[in-house]
């Protein structure tokens, strides 16, 4: 689904991303994990074509995201609130999303109805614009958002980041969800490894821009990340 070739990225000279190849297949849970700066969130921007790479190439489903916008129609992502558009109501947003990708009121209501135990009666039908919900609710707005239109391939960055317990827990569930019954591509960073080794079936660790380890996920994988950091 997702293949990378010869990809980096420099600023400056200073080399921030290098990878020499990675395949994600068709409806993985994938993590990516590493600390800041391993390049993480440079990796998604390349994959969403928010910036150009320096050299090689990113394609998802066999089209060159830096030179075609053909990917975009079954692509979502969320990577922070900066996506959000700060002056709409919560379900301003969500249906103007829906009409991007082509879905009608109904549509979008459905899914909504969906996602009311995430949302905890925190979202919908409260008359506050995007901007002057906490950090935590404009992250479920966000990541509800990215799963209209029945996207093939979704991109999350930190997606537990700000959400208290319950909801880090109901968010496991849809992402196993989107992967196991719905075949969807899911991409997640994460800081937090309980989480990812929670719900990714493969995780690849970065480290300065390089992939340093790609592990499919088992009982022991948590360990080994933690052995791994702790290091």
């Amino acid at each position: 689904m997702i293949t990378t070739s010869n990809l980096s990225k420099k600023y400056n000279n200073n080399l921030v991303l290098n990878i020499e190849s990675l395949d994600i297949p068709k409806g993985q849970s994938f993590g990516l994990v590493g600390n800041n700066g391993a390049g993480k969130t440079t990796f998604f921007s390349l994959l969403l074509d928010l910036i150009q790479p320096t050299s090689g190439h990113i394609k998802n489903n066999g089209i060159l995201v830096h030179e075609s916008e053909d990917w975009k129609p079954f692509t979502s992502s969320f990577i922070d609130e900066s996506f959000l558009i700060g002056y709409l109501t919560a379900e301003e947003y969500f249906y103007f999303i829906g009409e991007l990708r082509h879905q009608n009121k109904a549509d979008v209501d459905a899914l909504l109805s969906q996602f009311e135990d995430f949302f905890h009666g925190e979202i919908l039908n409260q008359k506050k614009y995007l901007r002057d919900l906490s950090k935590g609710n404009q992250k479920k707005v966000g990541i509800v958002a990215a799963l209209i239109g029945n996207p093939e391939v979704i991109v999350l960055d930190e997606p537990f980041a700000n959400l208290d317990p319950t909801t880090q827990i109901r968010l496991k569930q849809i992402i196993k969800n989107l992967a196991e019954t719905k075949g969807v591509t899911v991409l997640i960073s994460s800081h937090d490894l309980m989480h990812v080794t929670d719900v990714c079936e493969r995780i690849v660790v970065l480290e300065k821009g390089d992939i340093i380890k790609d592990l499919a996920t088992n009982a022991a994988t948590l360990k080994e990340l933690e052995v791994h950091f702790a290091g």
